[in-house]
């Protein structure tokens, strides 16, 4: 694979600071909907805010649904992007990517904890991964979502927001991160440059 490191630009707001994110990086990440480019990249990132079913809806009418899923190099999904890695979110009717076999949820109301779930959480490890090389412990990063990925044996860290939920999974080549790693300071900018690594 000799292509590079591409964005897919499924429509998301954030995909411009996660193009930053990696520029500071010193990695240049052309934004594409071009599935040739996408299937020669070495690495491929499928950003996204917003809502499910919208965002699988342009991903259907761009082609690229059969692409994504059969990618072989490493993909990260980002926010958004990790939720539609699932088999669906209550959030819409339509099917999601259906690479890993759960459904994301809503995160429910609990008494002083708002829905959407905006701030800073502590990352707790449940396994090794090159992914996750040199994170800290206390490791905090950025979260904003009001769905969330159950935990399974997907999940390489959670975190806690009235339930515990997957905030860094990985299934074969598949990754996702439910928090911003572009918003996430030094804890993000390593966790792309370890994706970037691998």
């Amino acid at each position: 694979m000799s292509g590079g490191v591409v964005l897919v630009d499924g429509g998301g707001t954030n995909i411009g600071s996660v193009r930053y994110a990696l520029q500071r990086l010193g990695v240049d990440a052309p934004l594409t909907t071009d599935a040739a480019r996408i299937r020669r990249a070495s690495h491929v990132i499928l950003p996204g805010v917003g809502a499910a079913g919208p965002a699988m809806q342009r991903l259907v009418e761009l082609d690229l649904v059969d692409t994504l899923r059969g990618l072989r190099q490493p993909v990260l999904g980002v926010c958004l992007g990790l939720q539609l890695l699932f088999t669906r979110s209550t959030e819409s009717e339509r099917p999601c990517l259906g690479l890993i076999p759960a459904v994301v949820e809503r995160l429910p109301q609990a008494p002083g904890l708002r829905v959407p779930h905006m701030g800073w959480n502590g990352l707790s490890m449940l396994r090794s991964h090159p992914l996750l090389a040199g994170l800290p412990d206390e490791a905090y990063a950025y979260f904003v979502h009001s769905y969330a990925a159950p935990v399974g044996e997907w999940t390489l860290a959670t975190t806690t927001h009235a339930m515990p939920f997957s905030a860094i999974v990985q299934k074969d080549n598949y990754f996702g991160m439910q928090f911003h790693p572009e918003r996430s300071a030094a804890v993000g900018s390593l966790l792309l440059k370890n994706f970037l690594t691998l």
